[in-house]
Formats: structure tokens, sequence, C-alpha cells
């Protein structure tokens, strides 16, 4: 069955298991489009081509052409949806701090930690005949609850009709950065308060030790001894808000030309001490975050972006929800620390 005869229907977006674009590659492959002028595009992007839909440029379509035909309808709550998305991940600093990603169809989820002694990271030689030791991996005790984190997309099909897909869909990713600004404050403060099972960060504060200065000061030496502090982890992400990271260009240390060039080239900022830094509101004024980004944190997602597709494709674009359900858990203690500046 070629795309440009498909039968589409709302049904398709009920399918247990399966988004909508995964539904729709299982009826119309992309592998069939190898070596042709397809090749590339995904069975949601063959549907756009076949209604000609253009969803971005000078020449994109108004809204109303996805309703020229009650299948191509369909299509509208998907495009609304990988809008969104695209929104989400504009700019995203979460894939710098997440260690990785578990999807469930649930509410809830009871992770899984492991809390290595001294002992146990020594990793001592294992004599002969001599047992091995042992690394004890437990669930948590507590739950992690899940939070919906969306907006309400207000509008009437009468006001959007007209309007080009183009601007119609930096509003849709306007609505993305605002979730995932929130899905990263929810980051932040699992980091710093823990999932609900005692596992908060350790918080240090400078002048305090073992962190030498005086409070209200950062300086390179500050930098290192709380890098030093994550043996035998390796703190190789900050997260700071605007004004520690004023506060930290003015380190001498990260005045260096080769630190300059790398901003510049890249718009990227390095520590010394080799750490990607992010610059992000929701962390405080006068603190830094620093983790081992690969074994501090776990995404757990409920689905993707869900839409009220109902609504959508009867134009009963009013209120119609968009939303994405998310929560974090902390992997292992010691992989992520705070510093009060």
């Amino acid at each position: 069955m070629g795309y440009d005869n498909l039968k589409l229907e709302k049904g398709m977006y009920r399918q247990a298991g399966k988004s909508f674009t995964q539904v729709l590659e299982s009826l119309d492959p992309s592998e069939n489009y190898r070596g042709t002028a397809l090749e590339g595009t995904d069975a949601f992007q063959r549907q756009l081509k076949r209604f000609g839909i253009r969803a971005k440029g000078a020449g994109s379509s108004p809204v109303e052409k996805f309703f020229a035909t009650m299948d191509s309808a369909v299509l509208f709550p998907e495009y609304i949806a990988r809008t969104v998305r695209q929104g989400m991940e504009e700019n995203d600093i979460l894939p710098a701090i997440v260690a990785t990603t578990t999807v469930i169809d649930a509410m809830d989820y009871r992770s899984i930690y492991s809390v290595p002694t001294d002992e146990d990271k020594a990793l001592q030689d294992v004599a002969e005949g001599a047992a091995i030791p042992e690394t004890t991996i437990k669930t948590k005790e507590h739950l992690v609850s899940l939070k919906k984190r969306g907006r309400m997309l207000v509008a009437s099909y009468e006001a959007l009709r007209f309007q080009k897909l183009d601007i119609f869909g930096v509003m849709l990713r306007q609505i993305g950065a605002y979730i995932q600004k929130q899905q990263l404050a929810d980051a932040v403060g699992v980091i710093l308060n823990g999932d609900g099972n005692d596992n908060a960060a350790v918080q240090y504060k400078i002048g305090t030790s073992p962190i030498s200065g005086t409070s209200g000061t950062l300086g390179y030496d500050q930098l290192v001894e709380f890098w030093s502090q994550f043996d035998p982890y390796t703190m190789n992400t900050l997260l700071c808000g605007n004004g520690t990271m004023t506060k930290l260009l003015k380190v001498p240390e990260l005045q260096n030309p080769l630190t300059g060039l790398n901003f510049q080239g890249t718009g990227k900022l390095t520590t010394p001490l080799g750490a990607q830094l992010h610059r992000t509101s929701a962390v405080g004024e006068n603190m830094l975050i620093g983790l081992d980004n690969r074994y501090a944190l776990e995404m757990v997602r409920a689905g993707d972006v869900l839409v009220e597709y109902d609504k959508l494709i009867d134009r009963q674009l009013e209120r119609a929800a968009i939303t994405s359900i998310s929560g974090f858990c902390k992997i292992c203690d010691g992989a992520s620390a705070a510093l009060s500046v």
C-alpha cells in the first residue's frame, strides 16, 4: 500500500504501545523508499507531502490546509506534538545531565540503586578460593511520582485557520520550551532534595570545611576543592544561575585564550576542570551544582508529548491540553553535589 492511499483515522492515536508515527510506519515502512526521491522521510512527512501541506518556510501552508479533508485533519495532532517536541529539544539541557531515560506506562515508578562502601570502591585483589566482593543492587523504598507538565492551547479555529504554519509553529515551539523549562526545574529539585528516598545531594559551603575561602567569593581554589569531593566520580557537568555564571567568568583561570576561542567558536563554556558549564534559571542564585552525568540522574517518562487529538481533529482548539509526563530519580549517591557560594 502506497503512502498516497492510506486511510487515516482517529483510532491510530489509540493503539496501545504505539505512537501515531509508529502506526503509520507499520502501514507505510520507510525502508520501501530507499533509492527514491522520498528516501530520508518518515511516514508522517510523506503524509504531509500527500496532502500538499508545507509546514516550514516562507511558503508554508495555512492551518486550514490540515482540515481540507477528514484524512488530513487526522495529521494535525501529530504536527502539534512534533513541533512542541522540537521546542523542548531546542537548547535542552536535560540530555547533558541525564544518565539514562526510562519510558514506562504508569504514573509511579520504583527505581533501583546501589550505595557502594569505600571497601567496595577499592576493588581489592581476590585471593584464590576467596569470595568475590559483592555489589548490592536494591529497589528504592519509595516510589518516584511522575508529574504532568504542560500548557493549554487556547485559540479558536477561526482565529488560526488563515495563519501560516510557520508562525503557528513558533508559538508551539514556545510551548515546548516552557514544558522543558519546567522539567529541568524538576530535575534540579531532585538533585538537590532527592527523590523521596533520603538521597539529597551533599551541600558544601564556601568558607566551611572542606571548602576554603570566604562566603560570597568564588575562585579557582574553591572549584578545585569542590571537584575533589566527587572521587571516585568525575565532576563533568556544572549547573548555575546568571549571578553565579558571572562570578565564574571572572575567575582568572576561565579567561585564558583557549576558553574564549572555544566559547566564541561553539557557544559552549568549559571550566578549567573539564566540566561542561550550563546556565539555567532552575538553579538558585549563589548556588553551583556539580554532577557526573554518567551516574547521577535517571529520567522517567510516561509516553511522549500528549495532545487532545479528539478536540484538535474536530477543530475544537479552545483549551486543548498539550502535556508531557515525566519524573526524575537519583541513581548513584555521591555523583552529584551542590556548592553554596
